[in-house]
């Protein structure tokens, strides 16, 4: 019998202050990268699925982007720089 599924891991990369797309707000912005590995016996063995994604800390509101923009955020929060403005420009997505 082999036993085999997928586990979650969601890791929060940076906190930046975005202009909400959803509420409108400038508030606090958490980035987050969601992995879902691949299980053989309970163990994870290899990612399969790497997603990213900004939630507003004020209204809750969840944005897809992609990597090279969760890079380019990860920069700016590295360098001390605030960022006003939209991350992207799609709806909202719900997990």
């Amino acid at each position: 019998m082999i036993i085999f599924g997928t586990k979650g891991y969601l890791y929060q990369l940076a906190i930046l202050t975005l202009l909400c797309g959803q509420c409108g707000n400038p508030a606090a912005h958490t980035l987050r990268k969601r992995v879902t590995k691949f299980t053989l016996f309970f163990v994870p063995l290899f990612p399969f699925s790497t997603k990213y994604a900004t939630q507003c800390t004020f209204c809750g509101a969840e944005q897809k982007i992609t990597e090279e923009q969760a890079e380019q955020l990860q920069v700016q929060a590295a360098s001390g720089g605030q960022a006003y403005g939209q991350p992207h420009q799609q709806q909202p997505y719900q997990s």
